[in-house]
């Protein structure tokens, strides 16, 4: 039996930053993972998934540079060319991590690993490692709904999806998340047509409500059909997918592809959770405190599995908050309300905080301040000038409850905000920052001008 100070399994985001963190921080450290290093987010979400954004985005440009005095003939695409290249950016990114926890002194064992009990991992392998502190970051796996048609071919969930090399002619998506509106917009934008099934009455439920209408708008400009509340009850051979709304109502719709993106799973089966006594919650979800300490002293479970906030950046931050914590450094709880969330469409939508409509539910005397991307400059210059940004704020300490933005850049514009917030700074305070001219980000600081009533680039409020 090898020795370790800690066990780490897991090598998704969370998982290899804290292995990582840990062994920065003096111990020695084990990280198991059972498939490839970098989890979902690099081998199978985040990273492939902009990839295959990207290209898009590039395709459509070129299409579409007339307004720029820019003339393309015949531009065309080869699909399995972008999935090459998709493959690619994955496998240098993970050889990176490999080298990176190489550097820094982890063991990397690749395995299957199970807990014995509180202090000792089993591997697949036969290996058995015991350590003072297991975390664990065994990450999600996409939802399976139980629909009929489900295991017929050509229904995929986004694993699947990103494996195909065959671009579909028309692409059902079960699904109007995240995950659904991010393959609706790199399809539509590459000529598919597209059709999104939402059980609840409006896309990107989470989102803010003024964000989330402007993207289904913009999804429907490019040809995209949304249809919301309603169920999808069967799915066909031939796959004709049928739905029915509240009133029991029937329709079908008929695709060459119909993705399953209704949501995840947390990978929490079969690690040996209950021999260790660790307590599941009913969903599923390994439960921890801030910390993300579970029930039994010395394991932590961080990132998707402990069901905080299904986010790669979420996984990270509470990685290494856990292994500052067992070095014993001062640590402070992640703060789920501090996080950004980010949608990858186009235009891009983030927030962060809480939405207009949740703020109005905490009985402050909750302000709005909205600024329209088409009074500003540079997102003039490059014809990308549809957009808003919106702060939520309370009129009587100027604190800053929520952040939202659709419009270029907005995923990157969205950190700026969150790191005042979790300074505990004010809407004064951003707007009183010099932002550069001419920025995108510009527009955060005259959506805090019109918080104050008196932004120069916005019309007069009578």
């Amino acid at each position: 039996m090898k020795q370790f100070d800690a066990v780490v399994i897991g090598g998704g985001p969370g998982g290899y930053e804290c292995a990582i963190r840990l062994s920065q921080n003096g111990l020695s450290t084990a990280l198991v993972e059972e498939d490839k290093l970098g989890g979902t987010c690099l081998n199978r979400g985040c990273i492939p998934t902009k990839a295959l954004l990207h290209a898009a985005d590039v395709y459509h440009e070129a299409k579409n540079g007339e307004m720029f005095g820019i003339f393309a003939k015949d531009v065309s695409f080869d699909y399995e060319k972008i999935i090459a290249r998709k493959d690619a950016v994955v496998s240098q990114l993970r050889n990176g991590i490999g080298f990176l926890e190489k550097s820094h002194g982890v063991t990397v064992f690749n395995a299957r690993a199970t807990l014995a009990d509180a202090h000792t991992v089993t591997l697949s392998d036969g290996e058995s490692l015991e350590a003072k502190y297991v975390v664990l970051a065994t990450g999600s796996s996409p939802a399976r709904i139980p629909i009929p048609g489900i295991d017929l071919e050509g229904v995929v969930d986004s694993t699947g999806l990103l494996e195909m090399t065959r671009f579909p002619e028309h692409i059902i998506i079960v699904g109007g998340g995240v995950i659904g509106v991010e393959f609706a917009t790199f399809f539509s934008r590459l000529g598919a047509k597209v059709t999104i099934i939402e059980m609840i009455d409006r896309i990107l439920g989470p989102l803010d409500a003024d964000i989330a209408d402007f993207v289904a708008k913009e999804l429907a400009a490019d040809g995209v059909s949304i249809i919301t509340g309603v169920r999808v009850q069967s799915i066909e051979k031939g796959l004709t997918v049928t739905y029915a709304d509240k009133a029991g109502n029937k329709e079908t719709v008929t695709g060459d592809v119909v993705l399953m993106a209704g949501g995840r799973t947390p990978n929490s089966r079969d690690l040996g959770l209950e021999k260790a006594g660790v307590t599941v919650s009913a969903r599923g979800f390994i439960e921890t405190d801030g910390l993300c300490r579970t029930n039994v002293p010395g394991i932590f479970a961080i990132g998707d599995v402990n069901g905080k906030l299904l986010l790669a950046h979420t996984a990270s931050a509470q990685g290494l908050q856990v292994a500052d914590y067992i070095a014993g450094k001062h640590t402070k709880q992640v703060n789920i309300n501090r996080i950004p969330s980010c949608v990858y469409c186009n235009p891009e939508a983030a927030m962060v905080g809480l939405t207009e409509a949740q703020a109005k539910e905490t009985g402050n005397n909750v302000g709005v301040g909205i600024f329209s991307l088409s009074g500003n400059g540079k997102a003039m210059t490059a014809g990308e000038n549809k957009g808003l940004v919106k702060f939520v704020f309370d009129k009587a300490t100027e604190e800053i409850l929520g952040f939202h933005v659709v419009g270029p850049r907005a995923t990157d514009l969205v950190a700026e905000v969150a790191a005042v917030m979790e300074c505990e700074g004010t809407i004064s305070e951003i707007a009183h920052a010099v932002h550069p001219h001419p920025t995108i980000s510009e527009a955060v600081m005259e959506a805090a001008h019109v918080c104050h009533g008196n932004c120069v680039h916005a019309p007069k409020v009578k």
